[in-house]
């Protein structure tokens, strides 16, 4: 059972990589772009899963991670021409000028920023990870909110208010049709890791603490040590998932990485399923296309010789609805805490099998 299982999941990931190439040479500039804002979706929305859902952590910092993840990965991959013509108010500090070779290159600096954005994780978990519940949330909120002020307010280092534009495009090359390969393929990185992860002793330990702390540290669990773990590795894809959101857009400023940003992660969090990988991948894919499907509820909209004016808000407010009925119905989110498993085909064809 255990290889049949295997063998599908190796077939499964092949197709996905055969659809990506399918779709890459098929799909519009425009869907291509919402395509790619899933996969890094998924990225968040994996990454909060784990410190909210799997350790049980109430943070809501998510958007500061990913703003000195954005932040890093563009300082490093600019040319020096292109900060000079951003930096034009205040020059740049000389040591980030001119970044030496390999550090200027797309992958190692994507790496770079994840370990930024994991290196801020341990600075803030250490003190504020003693803190439980709302107070947690409260602290993570207000780190957040400190890592945009301060970006707004270093003008040699990032800018200040007038954030960087002319990012480079993801990838390589540079190439738009590369840039799917990336968002998708480090999509598909972050779910096997995440899998392999909470399959682990690691995992374990994380759900533990998650269902009771007291009960978990009588089992000899380190608390701390655990916590600490969950929020690093959770800011560390934080920080890849901005930087790939940055490049995508190829402009960031501190506006960017407000508390909203962090709100709709979570939305997608809590409408997947608090602690489902599979829930968090779904209802990331879900949200992200939804929110562009309905924008045309703000336009015009003919239906043969009528035209019904267009209601600026109204996706908002429809789409508003659509998550108040799902979440009626599926109180713990499309999944829950469940995950996909092989064996509901398998067990399924064994039935079919038998009843034959």
């Amino acid at each position: 059972m255990k290889d049949k299982k295997n063998i599908l999941t190796l077939i499964a990931i092949l197709a996905f990589v055969i659809l990506l190439f399918i779709l890459n040479a098929n799909l519009g500039l425009y869907k291509m772009r919402i395509f790619n804002l899933c996969g890094i979706y998924v990225i968040l929305a994996l990454s909060l899963n784990l410190i909210n859902g799997f350790v049980g952590l109430f943070s809501l910092g998510h958007a500061g991670f990913m703003a000195v993840g954005a932040y890093t990965s563009a300082l490093l991959t600019m040319s020096s021409e292109a900060k000079e013509m951003n930096f034009f108010l205040e020059p740049i500090v000389p040591w980030l000028k001119n970044v030496p070779f390999p550090l200027n290159q797309f992958p190692v600096a994507l790496i770079i920023a994840g370990i930024v954005a994991a290196v801020a994780g341990f600075l803030v978990g250490a003190p504020v990870l003693k803190l439980r519940d709302d107070y947690l949330a409260i602290a993570t909120l207000g780190f957040g909110e400190i890592i945009r002020v301060i970006f707004t307010n270093t003008q040699s280092l990032t800018n200040g208010p007038l954030g960087i534009k002319g990012l480079p495009n993801i990838g390589i090359t540079g190439n738009p049709k590369e840039i799917i390969l990336w968002t998708w393929g480090v999509a598909l990185i972050t779910i096997i890791f995440m899998v392999l992860l909470i399959n682990s002793s690691y995992g374990r330990a994380f759900k533990a603490i998650r269902e009771d702390e007291v009960a978990a540290e009588a089992m000899g669990i380190n608390l701390f040590k655990h916590k600490m773990m969950g929020f690093v590795i959770g800011s560390f894809f934080a920080g890849i998932g901005g930087a790939l959101l940055g490049h995508l857009m190829g402009t960031i400023d501190p506006l960017m990485f407000r508390f909203l940003l962090t709100f709709n992660i979570v939305l997608i969090v809590v409408l997947g399923g608090i602690g489902s990988i599979t829930g968090s991948v779904i209802s990331a894919v879900i949200v992200t296309i939804s929110m562009e499907a309905l924008r045309v509820l703000d336009t015009d909209i003919q239906i043969g010789g009528y035209i019904i004016k267009g209601i600026s808000g109204m996706r908002m407010v429809v789409f508003s609805t659509l998550l108040m009925l799902v979440i009626l119905f599926y109180q713990r989110g499309l999944m829950g805490t469940n995950e996909f498993s092989w064996d509901w085909i398998l067990r399924k064809k064994d039935k079919t099998a038998i009843g034959k």
